[in-house]
């Protein structure tokens, strides 16, 4: 490909509502341009990139027996509804409806459609395992498009599902997917760390994510050096042992005028916020909950989900808490509040003489005990932060952003059972598979890649998700002994295997050179002066090195280093 036919059109200047790394660089080097909020078109460069990625998807997910798809875009709202999920999707959901007025969207994700076509061809378990995958565009009205291709409104993703007659099968594929999402991620040339996470709106009991380091990142992961990484959504920790007061005093309540939060009833009273206990009221499907946690803790939404069974929750309105409590949302306390249910943290448990509200304006009790003075259930409700013991080896963890490139779940029964999904086992009797579901975000791998290796030059690809892996520049291509050099690198190479770009832009030198740091071509081969000496320059992208070689070594020089490139 000759550069002066080839769609390109870099920018000097960083667009203005560029974000992020990734943003302003895909962006600047002609890989993406916006169409609307969250809408991107993939210009040529991308689509170069975007393939190379499909290409190893495609081939580690065939290496592990899968076998690819490509499903409708388009859903009729009634396999949607099977699941349960057509009101459970919400917002995010693209709706629509046909000419006859059939209610029909955009395909989120595709658990259901791929459990219909299972559902209507596999009867019995000898037709089983199947492993099924697709590369498809994704959509979502993502309410807040941001940062690029992280935070969008289309996408595109490598989505698969396995179907297994009992839990034994379904943690082979599991497992083989774990390993096959492991070897794409290291073939792309990424940074990754595998952590716990939530299943969210695709239900079932265990899921990873698949993440990499990045300030750009909107998801939390808490990780050890002592191997344990969890989502901030899952992750659990020690507490450090709390040394409260050995009296054995009653209740006593105390006027504590206007002093509403945590930290102002610690500066007026002189107690610490870790002795007071922190009440929160929540209608858990129109019940409400009292919520106790230590003051110096944070509820962690996923957790009370979890423990409430549903996903259907919300804080109370102030007219609500007053009218269950008689007090004000800075003045309540489990201390006979037995009309509600009362859960507590289990940071909570085993205290004793902590500060809690009176459920009256202005007061507050203090010297209250947990099981002698209130009763509840505890369960684990704390979002862990930074420093807090791990729960396996009592280091300080970390929080860290991270971006999310892949995610795996074992679905369970969700799917069959809600569908009407049977096989008939080896004992002839009708039963549902199990199944599980496996995504990867190939922007976001472009994306992730971009963020963790670029310089103030630009973009600096892995090898194998380089557009181009090399580029020959020509200097001066009026000059007929450079252009014929040129050309005959750039033949011999692309004969060789090598995708290839010919510079022969009539611009300056330094204007080529610059664009080709931009968009992170690894090598660079330059045919200039040095030709007179029969020798020609090649720099490495990714440690700015040069060497000056005879012309005829330059073909063996580049398939050198590029063999010594990063992958």
């Amino acid at each position: 490909m000759r550069w002066s036919r080839f769609f390109a059109p870099t920018l000097k200047e960083t667009p203005s509502e560029a974000e992020v790394p990734s943003h302003r660089l895909l962006l600047r080097a002609a890989f993406i341009r916006q169409l609307g909020s969250g809408i991107y078109s993939f210009l040529p460069l991308a689509r170069r990139t975007l393939r190379k990625i499909e290409t190893i998807i495609r081939c580690e997910m065939d290496a592990i027996g899968a076998q690819e798809f490509v499903l409708p875009a388009l859903h009729p709202a009634e396999p949607w509804r099977e699941s349960g999920r057509w009101d459970a999707m919400g917002d995010e959901m693209f709706r629509l409806q046909d000419r006859t007025g059939r209610d029909m969207c955009l395909g989120m994700t595709h658990e259901e459609i791929f459990t219909t076509n299972a559902r209507d061809e596999i009867r019995s378990y000898r037709q089983l395992p199947q492993i099924w995958y697709q590369i498809q565009l994704k959509f979502r009205d993502e309410p807040r498009p941001k940062s690029g291709l992280l935070r969008v409104r289309h996408f595109h993703m490598k989505d698969s599902y396995s179907f297994d007659l009992d839990a034994e099968g379904l943690d082979r594929s599991y497992r083989l997917h774990e390993q096959a999402y492991r070897r794409i991620f290291d073939r792309c040339g990424l940074r990754y760390l595998v952590v716990e996470a939530d299943s969210g709106a695709m239900g079932g009991s265990v899921s990873h994510e698949f993440m990499v380091r990045t300030d750009a990142g909107e998801d939390h992961v808490v990780t050890c050096a002592c191997g344990y990484a969890s989502n901030l959504d899952r992750a659990v920790s020690a507490l450090e042992a709390q040394e409260d007061e050995a009296v054995d005093l009653p209740p006593r309540r105390v006027h504590t005028p206007g002093r509403k939060t945590i930290q102002e009833v610690s500066d007026f009273l002189g107690v610490p916020r870790s002795r007071q206990i922190k009440s929160l009221v929540y209608m858990v499907e129109d019940t409400p909950w009292l919520l106790l946690l230590r003051g110096d803790h944070q509820l962690n939404d996923l957790k009370l989900s979890r423990a409430a069974g549903t996903g259907d929750l919300r804080m109370a309105r102030s007219e609500e808490i007053r009218e269950l409590f008689g007090a004000g949302a800075g003045s309540l306390g489990p201390v006979g509040a037995d009309f509600v249910k009362v859960v507590a943290d289990r940071g909570l448990e085993g205290r004793t003489n902590l500060v809690c509200g009176a459920n009256q304006d202005d007061y507050h009790l203090l010297h209250v005990t947990p099981g002698r003075d209130f009763q509840a259930s505890y369960q684990d409700l704390r979002l862990v932060e930074q420093g807090d013991p791990c729960s396996d080896c009592g280091q300080p963890v970390q929080v860290e952003k991270t971006l999310e490139i892949g995610h795996i779940f074992k679905l369970g029964y969700k799917y069959s059972e809600s569908m009407g999904a049977r096989v008939l086992d080896r004992q002839g009797k009708e039963r549902p598979w199990i199944m599980g579901s496996y995504g990867i975000g190939l922007e976001r791998i472009m994306a992730a890649a971009v963020e963790l290796y670029h310089d103030k030059y630009g973009i600096v690809w892995p090898r194998a998700l380089a557009p181009f892996q090399a580029v020959i520049t020509v200097v001066r291509v009026d000059d007929r002994k450079q252009f014929a050099a040129a050309r005959e690198i750039y033949r011999t190479l692309w004969d060789r295997g090598i995708d290839c770009l010919l510079d022969d832009r009539d611009v300056r030198p330094g204007f080529k050179f610059k664009d080709a740091e931009l968009i992170g071509v690894p090598i660079r081969i330059t045919v200039g002066r040095a030709l007179r000496q029969g020798r020609v320059e090649i720099f490495s992208r990714q440690d700015h090195s040069k060497r000056e070689v005879p012309l005829g070594d330059a073909v063996k020089t580049v398939l050198e280093m590029l063999q010594e490139y990063p992958v």
